[in-house]
C-alpha cells in the first residue's frame, strides 16, 4: 500500500513538471516553513519533556567518546548518520530560482536550527526509551505525540514533494549546462518562465527520471536500502566537491597551495571517514547510484569525444578563402537562379560541406548565404539586433554570412516571414555598406570580415523595404516618394519582388547591381541546404575508438534532438547533403 501511494505521488509530481514551477511555486515556501516550524516545535517539546540536558550532546567530545567505545560498530553506523544531512545540499542545486545569498541566510537562520532542534528532540526521547520491544520500530514518528502523527505525516509528504521538486529542477539545470558544454546529447529544453532563466523543463530527462524513481521505489523492499543508496551518493558528491574546491582555491581565487592542502585535509578527512562507512553498505542498495553514475558518465564521455572529434574535423577541413578565390567569380560552377541558404554551425570560415557539394554537383545558386542560427542565454533578442550580416570574399561573388540570434523565449517565425526578414536585412546591409562613393572593398578581403548588425524589416522603416506582390497586383502598386529596385521581367514569375528605397539614400552603381541581383534571386526562390554528417573512425584506429565512434556516438547522435532550426525549414525546398567524417 505504501509503495502504491509513493508511486502515485511520483507520477503526479513528474506529470506536472511541464507547467513550470512558477505556477505552483507559491506553495513551496509555506509548506517548507510549516514543516520546519513543526519539527522545531516537536523537538523543543521532546527536549523539555524528556531530557533538558540533551544540549550537551552538541559537543564533539561525545562523538569521539562514542566512536572509542563502540569502535567498529560505531564506525559502521556513520553510514546511517548521513541521512541526517541528505537533502540539505539540494538547496544549492536550486540556484536557478534563488540567489546564493538568500539560500545562505535561509539555511543558517532557519533550516539548520530547525534540524538541530528536531534531532536533539529525537535524542532526548530515545534517551528515555532505549529499552523497547523488538517489534517496535524506532523512527521519527515514534517521538511525535500520538495525536499529532497523522497531521505531521501529511505535512511531511508535502515537504518531501517540495524537496523532490528541488532535486528535479537541479537535474534539469545540470543537464542543460552539460548539453551547452557539449558533454551531453542534445535534448529539448523548454523555458517555462519568461522572467526567470533557471526555470526549465526537459521532457526526455523528466520521464527518464520518473522511470528510474519508480524502479528504485518498487525494487527496494524497505527504506533502509534507499537510505544506503542516498547516503553513498551524497557523501561521494561531497568528497568530489571538496577535491574540486581545492582547485578553485588555487586557480580561481589565486590562494596558496598550502591553504588548499589544509582545506582538503580538514574536510576531506571527515568525509573519507563517512565515505568508508558507506561503502560497507555497497551490496545493500548503495550500488544503485554507482551503477547509474557509471552509465551517465559513459554517455557523457562518448558524446563529448564524438563532438570534439567532429569539431576538429570541421576546423581542419574548413575551406580557405584562397581556395574560394582560385575558382573565380563563377566559383568554377554553373550559377543557377535563386538563393541558396547553407546552414552551418561555423561563425567564421566556409564549411567543408560546401566544397563537398560543389565537387560532386558543379552547380549552385547565384546568391549564397551561409546561415548560422544561434541561441543566446537571454529571454529576448531585440529585433534591431537580430541579424549579423557580412560578405565572404569579394562582393562580385555574391557570398554572404548571416548570423541570426534568438533568445530562449523568442518565437521562431514561419519560413515566409523569416525569408522576408533575411533578404531585407541583406539588402539593408548592401545599402549601408555601399553608401560611400566608389564604395567597394578590396577584392582580396579576408573571410573574417567585420559583421554588421542589421535589424528586421520593421526596425529600419527609413531604410529598404521589401515588397512581394502577385502578378495580377503589380499594376496597382505605386512608389509615391520611394524609388524601386525591381527584378528584370521573366516568364510567368511566381511573385514580383521589389525593394523600395527612400529617395534620400545615395546608392552607387555597384550596390544597385548587387541589389538587383538579390531581387532576381529572391524572385526565383530560396533553397535550404542542410548538412548531414556520418562520423566514422579512420582506418587503422583502435578497437576501442571504433566501438566508441561507430556505435556509441552514432547511436547517441541518431537518437538526440536535431538543431531547433531544422524544425521550421520547409521540406519542399530542402536539400540535405550527406558527408562522411573520418575522425
Amino acid at each position: 500500500m505504501a509503495k502504491a501511494v509513493a508511486c502515485t505521488i511520483l507520477i503526479g509530481l513528474f506529470a506536472l513538471q511541464h507547467y513550470g514551477t512558477h505556477r505552483v511555486g507559491f506553495l513551496f515556501a509555506p509548506v517548507v516553513f510549516v514543516w520546519l516550524m513543526c519539527i522545531s516545535a516537536i523537538g523543543i517539546y521532546n527536549i523539555i519533556h524528556w531530557n533538558p540536558h540533551v544540549y550537551q550532546a552538541l559537543s564533539p567530545y561525545y562523538m569521539y567518546k562514542f566512536l572509542r567505545k563502540t569502535q567498529r560498530g560505531g564506525w559502521m553506523s556513520l553510514g546511517g548518520i548521513l541521512l541526517c544531512i541528505t537533502g540539505s545540499e539540494a538547496m544549492f542545486a536550486d540556484l536557478g530560482h534563488f540567489s546564493q545569498l538568500s539560500i545562505k541566510i535561509a539555511f543558517t537562520s532557519l533550516v539548520y536550527p530547525s534540524l538541530i532542534l528536531a534531532y536533539m528532540g529525537q535524542a532526548a526521547y530515545l534517551s528515555q526509551h532505549h529499552v523497547i520491544d523488538n517489534d517496535y520500530h524506532i523512527g521519527f514518528y515514534v517521538s511525535v505525540p500520538g495525536k499529532l502523527r497523522w497531521p505531521v505525516l501529511v505535512i511531511a509528504i508535502l515537504a518531501a514533494v517540495v524537496g523532490s521538486q528541488a532535486i528535479i529542477t537541479g537535474t534539469f539545470s545540470i543537464i542543460k549546462q552539460c548539453s551547452a558544454l557539449g558533454c551531453f546529447p542534445r535534448v529539448k529544453i523548454v523555458h517555462t518562465s519568461s522572467k526567470i532563466h533557471g526555470q526549465i523543463y526537459i521532457p526526455e530527462i523528466n520521464w527518464t527520471l520518473m522511470l528510474l524513481c519508480l524502479a528504485v521505489t518498487i525494487g527496494f523492499r524497505d527504506t533502509k536500502r534507499l537510505g544506503n543508496a542516498s547516503g553513498l551518493a551524497v557523501i561521494t558528491v561531497m568528497l568530489v566537491t571538496t577535491c574540486l574546491m581545492s582547485l578553485v582555491i588555487v586557480l580561481c581565487w589565486h590562494k596558496s597551495v598550502f591553504l588548499a592542502i589544509c582545506f582538503v585535509c580538514f574536510f576531506g578527512t571527515i568525509e573519507v571517514l563517512y565515505f568508508s562507512a558507506s561503502l560497507i553498505k555497497f551490496l545493500e542498495g548503495a550500488w544503485v547510484p554507482i551503477a547509474l553514475s557509471l552509465i551517465f558518465l559513459i554517455v557523457m564521455c562518448v558524446w563529448h569525444y564524438g563532438i570534439l572529434k567532429t569539431y576538429e574535423f570541421d576546423v581542419q577541413n574548413k575551406v580557405s578563402i584562397n581556395w574560394l578565390l582560385s575558382l573565380g567569380p563563377s566559383l568554377g560552377i554553373v550559377r543557377v537562379r535563386g538563393i541558396g541558404l547553407i546552414h552551418t554551425e561555423l561563425v567564421s570560415g566556409i564549411p567543408a560541406i560546401f566544397s563537398h557539394f560543389v565537387t560532386n554537383l558543379p552547380a549552385f545558386h547565384e546568391v549564397l548565404v551561409f546561415l548560422c542560427i544561434k541561441s543566446v542565454p537571454v529571454p529576448h533578442v531585440r529585433a534591431k539586433e537580430r541579424f549579423l550580416v557580412g560578405h565572404i570574399g569579394p562582393r562580385q561573388y555574391r557570398l554572404y554570412r548571416c548570423i541570426v540570434r534568438y533568445g530562449y523565449r523568442d518565437v521562431h517565425k514561419d519560413d515566409m516571414e523569416f525569408e522576408k526578414d533575411l533578404v531585407c536585412s541583406i539588402a539593408e546591409y548592401i545599402r549601408t555598406g555601399n553608401a560611400e562613393p566608389n564604395g567597394a572593398k578590396d577584392e582580396m578581403e579576408s573571410e573574417d570580415d567585420k559583421m554588421t548588425v542589421v535589424g528586421t524589416c520593421c526596425t529600419h522603416t527609413d531604410g529598404i523595404q521589401l515588397r512581394e506582390d502577385d502578378v495580377d497586383k503589380i499594376e496597382s502598386a505605386g512608389t509615391s516618394e520611394l524609388r524601386e529596385i525591381k527584378s528584370s521581367p521573366v516568364i510567368q514569375p511566381r511573385k514580383r519582388v521589389r525593394f523600395i528605397v527612400p529617395d534620400s539614400s545615395k546608392i552607387n552603381r555597384d550596390a544597385r547591381e548587387e541589389l538587383q541581383e538579390l531581387v532576381e534571386a529572391r524572385e526565383a526562390g530560396i533553397a535550404y541546404i542542410l548538412g548531414h554528417c556520418y562520423v566514422r573512425a579512420k582506418q587503422g584506429s583502435s578497437m576501442l575508438k571504433k566501438l566508441v565512434i561507430n556505435y556509441g556516438y552514432e547511436f547517441l547522435r541518431r537518437n538526440s534532438r536535431a538543431p531547433a532550426y531544422t524544425l521550421s525549414v520547409p521540406h519542399a525546398s530542402t536539400l540535405e547533403v550527406g558527408m562522411v567524417y573520418s575522425v
